[in-house]
This record gives C-alpha cells, structure tokens and sequence, in this order.
C-alpha cells in the first residue's frame, strides 16, 4: 500500500514538471516573439525618419537651389556635454553641361569658437567622433544627392560655448561649395 502512493506522489509530480516545463516554453516563446516586434518596430521607425529626412534635404535642394544643404533650423544645433548629435546634410551635382560623373570629397573643419572660450580649433576638430572627411562620391549632373551624417561628440569636460564648423566639399579635387553649421555645447 505504501509503494503505490509513491508511484502516485512520483506520477503528480512528474505531471506537475511537465505543466510547469510546457508554461515556461511558452512564456519564452511569447517573449521571444514581443522582443522581435520591438526591435522590428524600432528599425523601420529610424528607417522611416531616415528617408523623411533625406526628402526634407531633398525639398530644401529644391526651394533653394544649393550645391551642399545643411538639415538644421537656421544652421545651429545645441548639444549636451558627454552625448553624441548627428547633423545630416546631402551633396548635389548641379554641374549644367556635363554628362558623366564627377567625384566628390568633403571635410569638416572648426572655423571658429566664440570668443573667450578656453577651446583651440584642434580640440573643437577632435569633437568630430564620426563623418569628418569622405572621398569619392560619385555624382552625375542632376540626380539624386548623396546623403552624410556628421556626427558631434563634446567631452564631458568640453566648455560651455559655440563653435562654427565648416563643411568644404571639393569637386574632381577643386574647390566646389561651402557650408557652414554652429554647434553650442550646453550642460547636462
């Protein structure tokens, strides 16, 4: 009598390991699939805000008729100590005459820091964490511009004041057009 009810008491409990096992899956599998929809979600919102940025460059090509188009309210961004800003501009070919393509190259320089600001023009250069330079990119007369992110990243201990920076696209290795955009550090 006593051996039976260990076999039952051995049977409940397997069954309840099982249930318990079957529950566990599941969950993991339903999170499985709520952390994929996230992460979906997420790519195409920041592939959405891509191309609305590239058609707002696009539209700025068109109501102003520029070779180079900087993508910020009046040229100026502010940026916090410590945290990275990305500032999108797009270059056109708008050579008349011209049939082929012609190769291009940017850089970025600091031009200038506000006056009193305990900042040299290398160190405001060495702010540029990403997108400082780029050659050959290759654009025929009248198409699509291509696109570029500059990315800024003042130091924790960067100053508090505003810097110009210089966009200098060249043209088959020849000066072409100049933009210029200005960044304020501010405090955290």
């Amino acid at each position: 009598m006593i051996n039976s009810r260990n076999r039952k008491g051995a049977i409940e409990l397997s069954i309840g390991t099982i249930v318990v096992l079957v529950l566990a899956m599941s969950m993991l599998i339903l999170g499985l699939v709520l952390v994929k929809n996230i992460f979906q979600g997420a790519t195409y919102n920041v592939n959405t805000l891509n191309k609305n940025v590239e058609a707002e460059i696009n539209k700025l090509f068109n109501d102003r008729g520029q070779k180079t188009v900087i993508y910020l309210p009046d040229n100026q961004a502010e940026i916090k100590k410590g945290e990275s800003f990305g500032i999108a501009f797009g270059i056109k070919n708008t050579a008349e005459g011209e049939s082929g393509a012609s190769l291009f190259s940017y850089d970025i320089t600091a031009s200038s820091v506000q006056t009193g600001c305990q900042l040299t023009l290398a160190q405001a250069d060495s702010y540029i964490s990403l997108g400082k330079t780029a050659s050959g990119l290759s654009l025929t007369p009248g198409a699509d511009a291509t696109y570029r992110i500059v990315r800024i990243t003042p130091p924790d201990t960067a100053p508090l004041c505003e810097i110009s920076y210089d966009l200098n696209v060249k043209k088959n290795g020849q000066p072409y057009d100049t933009s210029f955009f200005i960044i304020k550090i501010v405090g955290r």
